[in-house]
């Protein structure tokens, strides 16, 4: 079997980080519309996290398409800029970027907005700016931004948003953005990023120096058990959500629900010891809690 290079394919390259993901982006038992349009807005969201991370594929063909010079193909600010003017083609023009072009189908039949879009480029701007966050507050801000804008778009795609599902909706992708904060603390670390609230560093007297050690220790965990705490009280929030809705939406619906729920257990399942590497739920674990979520039993 001949691979492809995706260095020379960034669209490829981008979608098919789509296996990598916590949960299935568009799976099999959805209608093939909703597949095709939940992946375009996948590729959309998947690639303005790369360009935030600086992820990108090798070679500089993102910044190429996006029209960016090679002497500011590394400037992360640069190509969100760029990135948020192809962007705007997808309203009202014809973008330059494969990946917003798939996109375009989708936002006109859907009647998407710009806003969550935006707000995702918003985010991962400030990435780029915001390294600290001083409250819990200042984090849901930042999730407001990063995460809740995708559950937005899957209502706005499955033709179901409505403003109180719209606020279940909010709290789900909170909690699945805090948690996949909680396990990724080290890597974030390493961009010099930390998404644990500065008061509650102090409140669990842990230093940032703490979350570089090999190990957690005791104060370390308890504020790691605090805080998915709250993620888990926000997918309660949340779950209702799941009963909202009806036919193959449900079970996509409990299968995010369900994710948050299985990674919480893998955290806990760790003594809330994140630093070794990201505890991951089995597939057994991720099922069992499908089936918990469709039940309302959780």
């Amino acid at each position: 079997m001949t691979r492809r290079n995706t260095a020379h394919d960034p669209e490829r390259a981008t979608l098919d980080k789509a296996a990598g993901e916590n949960f299935p982006v568009a799976p099999f038992f959805l209608p093939r519309a909703w597949r095709a349009d939940l992946m375009a807005v996948y590729g959309f969201a998947r690639l303005v996290d790369d360009i935030g991370d600086g992820d990108l594929a090798p070679g500089g063909a993102d910044a190429r398409l996006l029209g960016v010079p090679a002497a500011d193909a590394q400037d992360r600010l640069v190509l969100l800029d760029a990135f948020e003017t192809d962007l705007r083609r997808v309203f009202d023009g014809t973008p330059h970027h494969p990946l917003l072009r798939r996109l375009q189908p989708t936002v006109r039949r859907c009647a998407l907005p710009p806003e969550p879009f935006l707000g995702l480029i918003a985010a991962n701007r400030q990435d780029q700016l915001v390294t600290r966050y001083e409250t819990y507050d200042d984090l849901l801000g930042y999730c407001e931004l990063s995460a809740n804008p995708v559950g937005r778009l899957v209502l706005g795609i499955t033709g179901t948003s409505t403003p109180e599902r719209v606020r279940r909706s909010d709290a789900i992708c909170t909690a699945l953005q805090i948690v996949e904060h909680l396990q990724d603390v080290k890597e974030d670390l390493g961009r010099d990023r930390v998404y644990l609230p500065a008061e509650d560093l102090k409140r669990f007297h842990v230093e940032e120096a703490d979350l570089a050690a090999p190990t957690a220790g005791a104060s370390a965990r308890a504020l790691v058990a605090y805080e998915t705490e709250r993620a888990r009280e926000l997918l309660n929030e949340g779950a209702p959500l799941v009963g909202s809705v009806h036919g193959r939406l449900k079970l996509l619906l409990a299968g995010f629900v369900a994710g948050g729920r299985a990674a919480i257990r893998a955290i806990v399942a760790a003594e809330y010891d994140v630093l070794p590497g990201p505890p991951k739920p089995g597939k057994i674990q991720l099922l069992r809690e499908v089936g918990v979520t469709l039940r309302g039993e959780g």
